[in-house]
């Protein structure tokens, strides 16, 4: 397996970059008083998985990998409600 050189070539960013890119798509539709809301909110979410997941891959210490590898679990569970929308 080839070592990635940026955090773009991880599958896990790659999934939650589509991700972030469906959370805009889906939030567009929600009703205007929420845009301050749960649009912000939702999308706010989405971009953070995103940003947890390259922030943490250049990380070398033990407990910032686990802080990485916790970012990339919640993004699974988040994954699979994104089914649900």
């Amino acid at each position: 397996m080839e070592k990635s050189k940026s955090f773009e070539d991880l599958i896990v960013w790659q999934k939650a970059h589509q991700f972030v890119l469906r959370a805009y798509s889906v939030s567009a539709t929600f009703p205007k008083s929420e845009v301050y809301g749960l649009t912000s909110q939702y999308r706010r979410a989405a971009v953070s998985i995103a940003a947890n997941i390259a922030e943490g891959y250049k990380r070398t210490g033990t407990a910032d990998k686990l802080r990485f590898e916790h970012c990339t679990s919640i993004f699974r569970r988040v994954s699979l409600l994104h089914h649900f929308i």
